[in-house]
């Protein structure tokens, strides 16, 4: 599923970016990353129109690539990779995504509203004024992530990890929080209203309630 192709160039380890061939389907063919591709508009071009013209993706790989104002609505991920990518005023509604990473990618007033999510890593992403209310994202991984006025409100995480997030004026209300571990969390102005929190963990001790929280 996943294609981890190192960029062509000399002693580079940049995982290349997919390639496409000449009917535009996603091809093994070795590529460069975005730093040392030739043509960076070109690809880029090519991934943008793949994926709009695309609703089932299996293994892309648009490692640093910008979106801004893509339209992901329906839209089913399978094994892809968007690491280190910056998405801006994303708009889109019920978003598949299966054994997918997004891992150091920075989302800006994006609403990504009732997605699906599954075993998908979102580690170490900077997500500012983005809204995941009404998602199911379970077994996902946000450790590390820093959100600043987003929400995931009425949505299921159920065993999912934000273990080392920092939040600020950020919403879990009514949320499933079932086995979901907060550990480490930096915490400022952050509502855990109406979500079954004694469920959660919170501490290593594994503890039902954190103070201070409610």
């Amino acid at each position: 599923m996943f294609t981890f192709n190192k960029c062509a160039a000399h002693a580079c380890t940049n995982r290349a970016l997919s390639a496409f061939s000449s009917k535009g389907d996603i091809t093994d063919t070795g590529m460069y990353c975005l730093d040392h591709t030739p043509r960076p508009e070109e690809i880029t071009a090519r991934i943008h129109h793949y994926i709009t013209t695309h609703d089932k993706i299996i293994g892309l790989n648009a490692n640093g690539i910008t979106f801004t104002d893509i339209d992901l609505t329906g839209k089913r991920l399978y094994g892809c990779t968007f690491q280190h990518c910056t998405f801006i005023n994303v708009q889109s509604t019920g978003v598949q995504s299966r054994i997918s990473m997004f891992d150091h990618a920075i989302f800006i007033d994006c609403n990504l509203l009732n997605c699906n999510t599954l075993f998908t890593s979102f580690a170490g992403c900077t997500m500012s004024h983005t809204l995941f209310t009404g998602s199911d994202m379970i077994q996902s991984n946000f450790n590390g992530i820093r959100a600043l006025q987003s929400s995931f409100d009425d949505s299921d995480l159920y065993n999912s990890r934000f273990i080392n997030a920092e939040l600020i004026d950020t919403s879990f209300r009514n949320c499933n929080v079932k086995k979901t571990l907060f550990m480490n969390m930096r915490q400022e102005n952050v509502s855990f209203k109406m979500s079954n929190t004694r469920e959660a963990v919170f501490d290593e001790r594994g503890s039902a309630l954190f103070q201070g929280i409610i």
